[in-house]
């Protein structure tokens, strides 16, 4: 894996906040739901929790509240054979909670928060002096963090700062609801660029930066600083630009039961594929298998493909790979 920085012996450190999600059960509109089923929500813990089941070492630093949601989104994260050996607990703030709010036939889903004042906005530069932290082999980041709370600003910046030891993969991941009318475009533009891997949406470039963005060859000349930028176009294809080269991958067919967490989980399958040190293409296709264990579930996480598809696929021709369908 090329980056400004070598990679070391360690795991890969996702730093940020899991709520507690109450979503329908069924699925469904929340307006029309009589009981919610109870799961957790986080993209760094996401990002973890897949690449754990890729089988890269992966350790989840955050905060939780000493309560009933907090014991359970640590034990969950943990069962997934991540590390949460870093995660405090804080016995004065709560763990945040969400509300997911599907629209119909699993489009258009709508989140709620209820995390002002919780656990994991409390935390700073700090936590990057853990021992859970110093001995990453990269650090991954998102750019939901920034806009918790000043002290979580404060600690992305540190986490970016140009004498760091690790290299940092950063996700754009903008939720306009979390900046409550503040301008999270020269914000996350000066993060993104400071990284060694960034990932971000081309629909969320666009929101941030401007529609003259129209295609992934715009969001490379906006973001020059990373080593690498990964540019997803949603169900059509994701573009890697490795330095000057570019490689573009279509995304497969999935049947889509949710799409919340896709995102993340395309971003642990491109990461452990560029830790294996796949060719960039398999990365990428790598990146699309393990978005489609996200889509085809409620919650966040999914279960992989079988190994033997994903083998297959990741060796597969372009045709066979354009034709596929995961249900």
């Amino acid at each position: 894996m090329s980056t400004h920085r070598p990679l070391r012996p360690g795991p890969v450190v996702c730093v940020g906040e899991t709520m507690a999600a109450l979503a329908p059960d069924p699925l469904g509109p929340l307006d029309g739901a009589d009981l919610l089923r109870v799961d957790i929500a986080g993209a760094e813990s996401n990002v973890a929790l897949y690449l754990a089941d890729h089988g890269i070492p992966a350790r989840w630093v955050s905060a939780v509240g000493d309560d009933p949601f907090g014991r359970r989104v640590r034990a969950r994260i943990a069962a997934g054979g991540v590390d949460v050996s870093g995660v405090r607990t804080d016995p004065r703030r709560p763990t945040g909670l969400l509300l997911k709010d599907p629209g119909p036939a699993g489009h258009g889903t709508r989140v709620h928060y209820h995390r002002a004042g919780s656990a994991a906005s409390a935390l700073t530069p700090d936590v990057l002096d853990d021992p859970a932290v110093t001995g990453a082999a990269l650090v991954h980041l998102s750019g939901i963090t920034p806009a918790l709370s000043p002290g979580c600003r404060a600690l992305v910046e540190h986490a970016l700062r140009p004498d760091r030891p690790w290299p940092v993969s950063f996700d754009v991941n903008h939720r306009p609801a979390l900046w409550d009318g503040r301008s999270a475009a020269d914000v996350l533009r000066r993060l993104a660029d400071r990284a060694d891997i960034v990932l971000v949406g081309l629909d969320e470039a666009q929101a941030l930066w401007g529609d003259g963005i129209t295609d992934a060859g715009r969001v490379r000349e906006l973001l020059s600083g990373p080593r690498v930028l990964v540019v997803k176009d949603g169900d059509r294809a994701a573009t890697a630009f490795v330095g000057a080269a570019a490689h573009s991958v279509p995304a497969l067919t999935v049947r889509v039961t949710e799409p919340v967490g896709a995102g993340d989980a395309f971003a642990a399958g491109f990461l452990s594929g560029l830790l294996r040190q796949l060719p960039v293409d398999r990365a990428l296709r790598l990146g699309h298998l393990t978005a489609a264990s996200a889509l085809r579930v409620a919650a966040d996480h999914g279960p992989l493909p079988a190994p033997a598809l994903v083998a297959a696929l990741l060796d597969a021709d372009e045709e066979i790979w354009r034709a596929a369908v995961i249900d």
